[in-house]
């Protein structure tokens, strides 16, 4: 029997040697024929922790390697998609934006 092969978006990766992958499938609702969208999560191996949070890859199912990992990351599918580097910014200390300029609307006719 050939391995299973996934695809989907990484949305954890705070494990040592493991990602979490989230793979969605299009299916139809049985009565009402609507296509509803299902994901599922899966615990996969990553050996060098090359992966980050945002990228898509393909994993492959293999022989249980703990409790919850039965999927190894194969690679990479988009690497133009790939985040270079996330940092997080703290809007109430910026200094950049002025936020009571930001609520007011820009567009003020004069009659």
């Amino acid at each position: 029997m050939p391995k299973r092969v996934l695809t989907g978006m990484i949305v954890s990766d705070k494990t040592d040697k493991t990602i979490v992958v989230k793979v969605e499938r299009k299916v139809k609702h049985p009565l009402y024929g609507k296509i509803i969208r299902r994901s599922k999560k899966y615990h996969a191996h990553d050996e060098k922790n090359e992966f980050a949070i945002g990228e898509t890859v393909r994993i492959e199912e293999t022989k249980p390697i703990s409790k919850l990992k039965t999927w190894k990351v194969v690679g990479r599918v988009d690497v133009s998609k790939a985040p270079k580097h996330v940092e997080k910014i703290d809007i109430a200390e910026s200094k950049d934006v002025d936020l009571e300029a930001a609520r007011e609307p820009e567009a003020k006719t004069e009659a």
